[in-house]
């Protein structure tokens, strides 16, 4: 698009509903090849859309994009490429929002308002069924977000999604992974866990019941990026990470770039009913190591906890805290009764798994 224009997955082969979960295999979608639409015919009917708040979009050699006065530029890129972060048979519109709201999850963690975003598309084949339904999927985030498509690129390949999204704050204003200290609380927004719980339901692991795994199914495909709430942490929180990889690799990476160690509860951490009633060495499974999340792990200081209750309240996102920020290093766990509970889950890693 020259100018103008992560639920770690097991085969990409696996059914659309796993056996045994109670409800029908939706309709397939027909697809229909358009093998005499070219790259640019391909970005003017799906991905065209009059620039509103860039200076230049879609359709030169660059987009041009002025921030406000007075503000920072916050950017970040993400790849999703099927097989090794989607099944194959995710649909489009939810893999097109996926791609996206993975990227805004860490505007949401700088605490950055989205302005704009560029798309790379690999694509096997021209395929209208494909190419519409993504498209809707992708512009019905980005408007909710205000997130306009500025540029990217489109290729015949493999299929694979990349996004950078660009962001602005005021400057100096930015949570970092490196504020967090001791005496800090510890929270954690929405509910973690259910994206890991829908992967093990595809690995025909666990049966749910329709309608819980249609529940678990939608936080794995359809993560909500925190972004309203991460704009209102700015000067109430002191540091902050998405849970993208899973809850302790993530929150690891901030401890250590913050040089200090902390305690979580692990009976605080929050959970849908569904998850709460499986056994609960799955439960932390799920909660401690699952990632696909995309909510916020942040710190904060015992006396802005009110700020902190605010700034959800006005988000509409519940927050909840677990632990705490200690010297030292490392995180130890710990039951509600405050006995240690042994752990070696840790986070996702692409060239390890």
């Amino acid at each position: 698009m020259t100018g103008g224009h992560h639920c770690r997955s097991a085969s990409p082969s696996e059914p659309e509903v796993p056996p045994g979960h109670g409800a029908q295999r939706p309709t397939p979608i027909i697809c229909r090849d358009m093998p005499d639409l070219g790259e640019f015919e391909l970005i003017e009917r799906f991905f065209t859309r009059p620039a509103r708040r860039a200076t230049l979009g879609v359709g030169d050699d660059c987009a041009l994009l002025q921030p406000t006065p007075g503000t920072t530029l916050a950017v970040s890129t993400d790849m999703l490429i099927e097989g090794r972060h989607f099944l194959s048979t995710v649909p489009p519109d939810r893999l097109a929002h996926k791609a996206l709201a993975v990227n805004l999850s860490d505007l949401a963690a700088c605490g950055a308002r989205p302005v704009a975003f560029t798309l790379a598309l690999a694509l096997p084949r021209a395929d209208e069924a494909f190419l519409a339904a993504f498209a809707r999927g992708l512009f019905a985030l980005a408007d909710r977000e205000a997130c306009e498509l500025i540029g990217g690129d489109t290729t015949r390949g493999p299929l694979a999604v990349c996004i950078t999204v660009f962001g602005e704050l005021p400057p100096g204003a930015a949570l970092l992974r490196s504020g967090a200290r001791p005496g800090d609380d510890l929270y954690v927004s929405g509910i973690l866990g259910d994206a890991r719980l829908a992967l093990e339901a595809f690995r025909g692991q666990v049966t749910l019941d329709a309608d819980a795994f249609a529940q678990v199914r939608r936080a794995m495909e359809l993560p909500s990026p925190r972004t309203a709430l991460g704009v209102r942490l700015r000067g109430v929180a002191t540091s902050a990470i998405d849970v993208s990889d899973g809850l302790t690799g993530d929150l690891g990476h901030l401890l250590r770039q913050s040089g200090v160690g902390a305690v979580i509860d692990i009976d605080a951490l929050p959970r849908s009913a569904v998850l709460a009633a499986q056994p609960g060495e799955l439960q932390r499974e799920c909660l401690l190591a699952g990632g696909d999340d995309y909510e916020l792990v942040f710190t904060a200081l015992p006396s802005r906890r009110d700020a902190v209750t605010a700034a959800a309240a006005s988000a509409g996102v519940a927050v909840r805290r677990v632990g705490k920020i200690e010297a030292g290093a490392g995180l130890r766990l710990v039951d509600r009764g405050g006995e240690d509970v042994a752990s070696q889950f840790g986070s996702f890693d692409h060239f390890r798994a």
